[in-house]
């Protein structure tokens, strides 16, 4: 009986650990995320689900990244060209994924094309509003 308590705390101390844990790295990854968006960004993130991110070498093609995990949409002339699919290696919160997408995507846009799983769609003449 006293190793099924023993066993019982064990378990109850290891969940009560792990969500101290993850609730102090989603807090610490959305105040990071706040402080790398501009304002814009910011709303457009929390009015519609997503954060638009410009191409840094092609005017018309911008990167649509989800903020939950998910599919990046690589949209070029209104035109969905590729979804991409590009996870990190560990768990991360969901605001570092939008962060890691967003940071890759600025400062070296052909090594994130380069390591990310491209999905094209067959009918490559649909337009995205």
């Amino acid at each position: 009986m006293l190793v099924y308590v023993g066993l019982a705390l064990l378990v109850c101390g290891s969940l009560v650990l792990f969500w101290w844990f993850n609730s102090n790295a989603e807090r610490r990854a959305r105040h990071l995320l706040r402080a790398v968006l501009t304002d814009e960004q910011y709303r457009q993130m929390i009015q519609q689900g997503y954060l638009d991110i410009p191409s840094p070498s092609h005017p018309q093609r911008f990167y649509r990244v989800p903020q939950a995990h998910g599919r990046v949409q690589m949209i070029e002339n209104e035109i969905l060209q590729a979804s991409l699919c590009l996870q990190p290696l560990d768990w991360v919160p969901e605001a570092d994924f939008m962060v890691i997408h967003k940071l890759m995507i600025e400062a070296d846009e052909e090594t994130y094309l380069q390591k990310a799983n491209k999905i094209v769609p067959i009918n490559i003449s649909r337009r995205i509003v």
